[in-house]
Order: structure tokens, then C-alpha cells, then sequence
């Protein structure tokens, strides 16, 4: 229903499959003032005309008294030009109210006496009840007033965006005076009577199109989404939130006492949510899309044809945990799936860093200067440093959003387009943190815009550009007015004379911080030294891997076996890891030879041990020897990859091997001074521990007579340096993190104890008191034949025990075996000569290791006895019974 004036009517039926016909009554015997009419454009000499005295009143009468209500009506005289005059009555009968009668009595309508007929009652009633309304002085018979002024804002507000802006986006009372199509409309602003047009925030209902001889076109649903819109607000009170103006309209929310119209247009698929609107939408952009999004899954309306753009794709192949290998761009990563499978996964809706046309220009100039993007263009190294530090290594929870088919891209030119193969496009989240969006609101990628009807966009597209709008006002980033960070970054892989030039530097430095750029075999690698800003390439020292196939002069070589294992092995543990190399020496080809050290693993140990490598003669003389050796041995005897046809030695060797089979007891005293929580512990020797007291005495003396500058070293992770312990003296110390100026993780080298603590506790440690001049003397060690428990408490508890036996006291250490990371030894009270180790077995406190080799199995034998007798007493960790399944490695089963 809608009130064109106080004497007519627009009637519509129930809808059924549609909007129902109109039709117009004009009540019959009585007038009400004229509304004001605009003039009309394409008559030029009209004017403007105002409202009639209590013309407005009388509509405001009808509309709150009828709208929304049923009626029922009789149609008294119809005329040539087809204007229907009748009665109107509320609700399904004539027994209703009488609205002509109404209006009368309020003194808001005239009576047509001219051509009354006595003889009709209804007539004569309206006249009674006008006189009445005339003697009480209601309405149009009152004195003065009636007259009231309605202002479109476009002509009596010069700048519409001011206008806005002072409402503060508060709700502001309106009345919904016409509806253009489903999402425009025209609103009558209470209490001031400003008439403005207002269009619906964050959506689009399909239109009607002018044509060229005057006509419309509805595009489709466009007549529904109108009635669904004019059915719940055409003449209705209700409030409008004016959020922001666009080309002369106003963008606004209708908010109805029945819920959000912009809500339930996309919740019915009458709509679209659009992007360049929905930015100012004040009541949560999702909610508009958890709207569409559910249109578009009943597929009503304008989604009756869509498809989802993941429709085809399984559910665990939607949505995934999987860990992430490698960052292969700014905006892709790749991944390991649960299967072992690896696959690149692009970031959706954003796009990294790019060179600009100038910048592009200017590098095709310097053709002498090799075009690297990863330092050449600007920002992007630091995007992909930001998603190296958080990603690589770690799990990460995938939904993909859309697969981007492939392209075959434009002929070669300069509009040339490259061709891209299938993307599997996806929101990568850690933590409940979307990496994309950290990305953009650090101003490290840009958002990429899409054509309205482009569904192939992230499911969290919203966010992308409400970052985007932060980096961009606070100047982060690719927004920055600042110079652009620049990276000279040297290469001097290949080039033989400044690799020389560099090799003494990096043998002096002993460890240093390296990232793994390029796995290129599973023992050649390509590193990036940060502190040095160069790229080099870096053998694995002490290793003989398999090698890869190459091209050479005479044909391709073929592959060794194993050689592709040990790749994908090196790249699994390395690539893109911060790691520590200690460089010995370099070839001929400028190519660094060394160690390198991830998580306190050798890698080059790491592979003979996984069986993807042999060790070299020219490992003998390195300290990592006989880690090597006990890493080869084991994967001999389980006849593992390299190894499945590896024959036992002849026998006249077998009389040397088996003389050197027997257990050599060689106990040294060593003074225990540090016991970690995983039951390690570092040493110290006696024998040299003069030496060590000479040198602190020594450095104490020369920092009390020339004390270090606070705050004057910075300290940079692996540096040694000197650190001021909890009980003020100073001690040589290598730092391990930083954190921050205030929280910097050292260990101290002769002790073996870590700390964190202030840079301002930290000084430059001078030469005389290096590591050259006194090597460190804190050795790591574990103790042999003891599996440590893996639960916490339990652990504590050995842990105390073995702190309250040995904990700065001098024992007698004997080397049993290799470990991996450490030398695992057996311990001998120095009074006594009893056996540590072995006394945390007999009290319950560990369990006993398995070991496989001849020499040890006296020692393993009464390590097992001393078992058996602690779980007989059901002592401690045996309280409850043996706990271990029938196959665990506690058994030796899986060795």
C-alpha cells in the first residue's frame, strides 16, 4: 500500500509469485490539500509547487493509520480515464473505519457539497462532520499554521558531504517517501524535512535500464528486489544511518524495527555485496557476506547458476594442516601435505612487491648489473624474510578460495603478458593469525582489486582492505614516504679471488649465521651471510653424498642412487633455515668447505646417519670424526638406503676389527659444572682448569683498570663476548639470541650455563682472552646406556638427584660411544668409583638404552640387571609396573 495524498490510495493484493497489480483509489466526496510537485525537466517553462496548507498532514494521517494495515474497498464511480472514487475501510469489511470520515473529522479534508443528493446518508454525514471539525477549529479550520516546508538536499545543502559528516553517523529518524529500485531509495529526514536520496552500503540490487527511447529494462529479479523492498519500507518510519557520499549520493543503512534491509536483500538473493561500498558499511562488512555467502549456497534468486569456485574440490582438499617448506615469492609458499606431498600454495587477493615502469627502465639500461628481485625490488626482501621468520618449518591450516585457471600469456613485447600455470590460491593462517592480512597491514603486499562480478577472491577479502587502509595511513611499508630500504648484496659464488679474499675472515669468525637460499645437491648449498651481506656457496664437509644428474661434455650423467633422497633430506631440515657454518677451507672453484649446524644438529652427520651419505677419508682430522664414524656404523648394520648391499669385510680384517672390540676404560677427572634439564651436563678439565683460573684472574685484572663503556657492544647472535654473571664478576660468554636490547640469551662458554640478560651487561671480550687463546672449556656430554623419561615430573626428579650428587664436584669420566649431537660417557664418583649412571638405574629414576654394539653388551648387561631390580622393587618410575608397549625402542626392537 502507499499514500499518494490525503485522498489517494495505492492498493496492492497478496503477491503471489511476484509483485502484485496496483490499483488506485481516490476517495470519493472529499479533498485534501495538493503535495508539492518538482518541476518537470523536460518541460522548461514548469515550475516548482509547494505543499497545499495541511496537505502534508493529511498524508502523514493516512500513512500512519493505514500503512501495512488490510483494507477493503468499493468502487463508487469510475470515469473515462479510468480514475476509480470510492470508500476505503480498515480491515476486511465495510464495518471498518470510514478513512474519508476520519480525515473530515480531523479537520484534513474538504467536503464536494456541489451536487449532493439528500436522499444519501454518507454524504450527509460528511457534511455533519465537517461542520463539527469547523466549529471545534481542527485542521484547515484552525488559525494560521498547516504549512510546512520540505528541502531537497541537493539544492539547499551546498556541500553534501559536510551534510553527512554532521550527522555523525548517528541514526537519524526518516520516512522512505519512493523506492528507485531495490537498494535506492528516497527518504524524507525527520525533523527537519530534508529530502535526499540514499543507496544502500556494501550492496547492489539488479536495475532498471533506461533505454534510449525513454523506456526501462529490468535486469533480472530487479522487479522482485524492488517489491521487497517498497513491502517492508515504502512510507514506513525508520531510522538511517548516512554513512558516507558518492557522486552526489548518499550512502547510508536502513535499520527497520523488523531487522536490516541490506542484511535480508543478500540473505534472499536479491543483492550482491559490492566492494567500494561495503568500506563504509558501520555494522560489520560480515555479516553482509556470511549473507551472500548463504544466498549463494541455496542458490536463490540471482545465485540461482552460481558455482562455488571450490566446488569441485573435495573436502580435505578445501581445507588442511600442512608445513611449510619453502617461501617461494612474497604472496606463495610451499607446502608438505600429511600424504608427503608438496605443493605451492599463493596467498589470495594480494599481490607482492613490484619493480615500477621507471625503476624497470633503468635496470634494462645497466645490462652489466645482474637484475635479482628478491634484493632489487623494493620491500621485497623484507616480505619474504617476514614470512621466512614466521612460517618456514611451522604447521599452518589452509582453506583454499579459488583455483586461478592457467594462462597462456601475449607474444614477447612490450605489452607482453606472461603465461602463469594453475594457482591454488588459499588463506594461510598460524595461530589464528592470517598471514596475508599481517602481510598487507605491514605494508609488505598490496591488495588486489577485482571486477564486481570476480567471486575468485579471498574468504577474507574485507580484512585484506581494512589492512590495507591502516598500512596506507600510517606510511607503513610500500606506503612509506621514506627512502626504500636498499640491499647490496655481494655474490661471490663462483668468483675465486674474492672468495679468497673473504675465506680468512669466515675461518677466523668460527661459527657463523647463515641462511640456506638454495639447496642445490644434498651437500651443496647456496647461503645468505647477513652479517657479511654476501651470497656463497658452501660445501658439506667431511661427506661423500651422491650426486645428481648433470650435463656434461660427453651426454647426461645419470643420477646416483639415493642422490634425490638426500636432496629433498637436506632440503627438508635447511632450506630457508637460519643455521651456523664454521668454514675450514675452500676449492678451487671459490666454493666453501665446512660444517653447518641447524637446531644443534651436524648436517653433515645428519646424512650418514640417515644413510644418504658416506663419510670421507678427509674427515679424520676434524673433531666430528668419530660422530661420523658412529653415524656410518649404525646405518651399516641396519643395511639402510646407501648400505642395502653392503657386504661384511673378508675375514682377515675380521681379527683387527675384533681386537678393537673390546671396551677401553680410560677415565679422565673432570669437574662437573652445569646439569640441564634434558640430564646433560658440561665439564670441565682438571688438567686444565689452572689455566683457566690464570685467565679469568688475568681478564678480571685488566677490566678492573680499564672497565668497559655500558651499553658501547652490540651484540649480534654468535658473537663471543663477555657477560657480567648474577654475582657481578665477568665471564666469557657466546650470545645465542636477541631477543631485544634488554633481553639477549648467552651462554657462558667455560661453564656451561645460559642466561638472559641486558646488552648493557655485555662487553666486547678483548683478544688476549679469546677462544684462540684458551679454547672453551665447558664440554657437553650425556650419559651413556640411560634413556632419559619423557615425562616432566619424572625427569625433575633424576635430574635433582643427579644435581645433588655431582653438581661442582670432580668425577671420572670415560668416553662409551658417539652420539649424534654429543659424546655419550659414564661417570665414576671419584671417593667411591662408583658408576653415576648406573646408580639413576638401580633407584627407578631412568630407563636403560639398548645398544646393539659387541663391546658394550657387558655394560648394557648389568645396566639391564640393575633394571630389573628396580622394577621388581617397583621403585619410582617402575612404581606402577613396567609402562612400555612390547615394542617400544626401549627393547632394541627398532634399532
Amino acid at each position: 500500500m502507499r499514500i499518494l495524498s490525503g485522498c489517494a490510495i495505492i492498493v496492492r493484493g497478496q503477491p503471489r509469485g511476484g509483485p502484485p497489480p496496483e490499483r488506485q483509489i481516490n476517495l470519493s466526496n472529499v479533498r485534501a490539500g495538493a503535495l508539492a510537485r518538482r518541476a518537470a525537466q523536460s518541460q522548461p517553462d514548469t515550475r516548482d509547487t509547494p505543499d497545499e496548507p495541511w496537505a502534508f498532514q493529511a498524508r502523514e494521517f493516512l500513512r500512519k493509520k493505514m500503512i501495512g494495515k488490510e483494507v477493503c474497498f468499493s468502487v463508487e464511480i469510475k470515469t473515462p480515464q479510468g480514475r476509480e472514487y470510492g470508500m476505503v475501510y480498515l480491515g476486511k469489511d465495510t464495518s471498518g473505519e470510514n478513512i474519508a470520515e476520519s480525515l473530515v473529522a480531523e479537520g484534513l479534508a474538504t467536503v464536494r457539497r456541489e451536487g449532493i443528493r439528500g436522499n444519501n446518508p454518507e454524504q450527509a454525514r460528511l457534511c455533519d462532520l465537517e461542520d463539527q471539525a469547523k466549529a471545534a477549529k481542527k485542521g484547515l479550520w484552525s488559525e494560521g499554521g498547516g504549512s510546512h516546508t520540505i528541502r531537497d538536499i541537493k539544492y539547499s545543502i551546498e556541500n553534501l558531504r559536510n551534510f553527512v559528516d554532521s550527522m555523525h553517523q548517528k541514526p537519524v529518524n526518516a520516512i522512505i517517501e519512493h523506492v528507485r529500485d531495490g537498494s535506492v531509495v528516497r527518504a524524507l529526514l525527520l525533523p527537519d524535512y530534508y529530502l535526499v536520496t540514499v543507496m544502500l552500503s556494501g550492496i547492489k540490487c539488479p536495475t532498471f535500464k533506461r533505454e534510449a527511447d525513454g523506456s526501462e529494462t529490468p535486469e533480472p529479479f530487479a522487479a522482485e528486489a524492488k517489491f521487497f523492498t517498497e513491502s517492508r519500507l515504502l512510507q514506513r518510519d525508520v531510522q538511517i544511518i548516512l554513512e558516507s557520499c558518492h557522486n552526489q549520493v548518499i550512502l547510508g543503512t536502513i535499520l527497520h524495527p523488523n531487522g536490516n534491509i541490506t542484511e535480508l536483500l543478500l540473505r534472499e538473493g536479491f543483492a550482491r555485496c559490492v566492494d567500494w561500498s561495503m568500506a563504509v558499511y558501520t555494522q560489520g562488512a560480515d555479516k553482509l557476506r556470511a549473507a551472500e555467502r548463504s544466498a549463494k549456497e541455496r542458490k536463490v534468486r540471482i545465485w540461482k547458476d552460481y558455482v562455488a569456485p571450490t566446488a569441485n574440490l573435495e573436502q580435505k582438499d578445501r581445507q588442511f594442516v600442512a608445513k611449510v617448506m619453502q617461501i617461494v615469492n612474497a604472496d606463495a609458499i610451499v607446502v608438505k601435505l600429511i600424504s608427503g606431498e608438496t605443493k605451492t600454495i599463493h596467498l589470495s587477493s594480494i599481490r607482492p612487491p613490484r619493480i615500477d615502469g621507471e625503476s624497470s627502465q633503468e635496470k634494462n639500461k645497466d645490462k652489466d648489473k645482474r637484475f635479482r628481485p628478491l634484493y632489487d625490488i623494493p620491500y621485497m626482501f623484507e616480505a619474504r624474510e617476514f614470512l621466512r621468520k614466521k612460517l618456514i618449518g611451522k604447521k599452518v591450516n589452509v582453506t583454499v578460495d579459488y583455483i586461478r585457471a592457467a594462462t597462456s600469456g601475449t607474444d614477447i613485447g612490450p605489452g607482453s603478458i606472461p603465461a602463469f600455470p594453475e594457482r591454488t590460491c588459499a588463506t594461510v593462517t598460524i595461530g589464528g593469525i592470517n598471514i596475508a592480512e599481517a602481510l598487507v597491514s605491514k605494508g609488505l603486499a598490496t591488495v588486489i582489486r577485482y571486477r564486481q562480478d570476480d567471486d575468485q577472491r579471498s574468504s577474507h577479502y574485507d580484512e585484506l582492505l581494512a589492512a590495507e587502509a591502516r598500512a596506507i595511513k600510517n606510511g607503513k611499508g610500500l606506503h612509506s614516504k621514506k627512502e626504500v630500504p636498499i640491499h647490496r648484496v655481494a655474490d661471490i659464488s663462483g668468483e675465486t679471488q674474492k672468495a679468497k679474499q673473504f675465506l680468512p675472515f669466515l675461518q677466523r669468525a668460527g661459527r657463523s649465521e647463515a641462511v640456506v637460499e638454495h639447496v642445490f645437491s644434498g651437500s651443496r648449498l647456496k647461503l645468505y651471510m647477513p652479517k657479511e651481506t654476501c651470497l656463497i656457496t658452501f660445501l658439506l664437509a667431511g661427506i661423500e653424498c651422491p650426486r645428481g644428474s648433470r650435463n656434461m661434455p660427453g651426454g647426461l650423467q645419470e643420477a646416483e642412487p639415493f642422490s634425490d633422497e638426500a636432496t629433498l633430506f637436506t632440503k627438508e631440515l635447511v632450506l630457508q633455515r637460519e643455521v651456523e657454518v664454521e668454514v675450514e677451507g675452500m676449492d678451487k672453484a671459490g666454493n666453501f668447505i665446512g660444517w653447518l649446524h641447524v637446531d644443534g644438529v651436524n648436517l653433515s652427520v645428519a646424512l650418514v646417519e640417515h644413510a644418504l651419505s658416506k663419510v670421507h677419508f678427509t674427515a679424520e682430522r676434524s673433531s666430528y670424526y668419530k660422530a661420523l664414524q658412529t653415524a656410518e656404523e649404525g646405518a651399516r648394520q641396519r643395511k639402510d638406503k646407501i648400505w642395502a648391499n653392503y657386504e661384511e669385510k673378508p675375514t682377515e680384517e675380521v681379527v683387527q676389527v675384533s681386537e678393537q672390540k673390546e671396551r677401553v676404560a680410560n677415565y679422565r677427572p673432570m669437574c662437573v659444572t652445569e646439569i640441564t634439564d634434558g640430564l646433560r651436563f658440561y665439564t670441565q678439565d682438571v688438567e686444565t682448569g689452572a689455566q683457566l683460573e690464570s685467565l679469568m684472574e688475568t681478564m678480571r685484572a685488566e677490566i678492573a683498570a680499564h672497565p668497559p663503556v655500558e651499553g658501547a657492544f652490540t651484540p649480534r647472535r654468535g658473537d663471543y663476548c663477555l657477560s657480567k654473571f648474577a654475582d657481578g664478576e665477568w665471564y666469557r660468554a657466546r650470545v645465542e639470541k636477541m631477543e631485544s636490547a634488554a633481553k639477549v640469551h648467552v651462554f657462558y662458554i667455560d661453564y656451561g650455563n645460559r642466561e638472559t640478560v641486558p646488552s648493557t651487561r655485555l662487553a666486547a671480550l678483548p683478544p688476549a682472552f679469546s677462544i684462540r687463546a684458551l679454547p672453551a672449556q665447558a664440554t657437553e656430554y650425556a650419559f651413556a646406556y640411560i634413556q632419559v623419561p619423557q615425562d616432566e615430573d619424572a625427569r625433575a626428579d633424576a635430574v635433582d638427584s643427579v644435581v645433588r650428587d655431582i653438581q661442582n664436584t670432580q668425577c671420572l669420566l670415560n668416553v662409551e660411544y658417539m652420539g649424534a649431537s654429543c659424546p655419550h660417557v659414564t661417570l665414576q664418583f671419584a671417593d667411591t668409583k662408583e658408576d653415576v649412571g648406573l646408580g639413576l638405574v638401580k633407584e627407578g629414576l631412568v630407563m636403560v638404552e639398548v645398544r646393539k654394539e659387541k663391546h658394550l653388551q657387558k655394560m648394557v648387561a648389568e645396566y639391564l640387571k640393575a633394571q630389573e631390580s628396580a622394577k621388581t622393587s617397583r621403585l619410582n618410575i617402575w612404581r606402577y609396573g613396567d609402562f612400555r608397549a612390547d615394542d617400544a625402542d626401549e627393547f632394541g626392537y627398532n634399532r
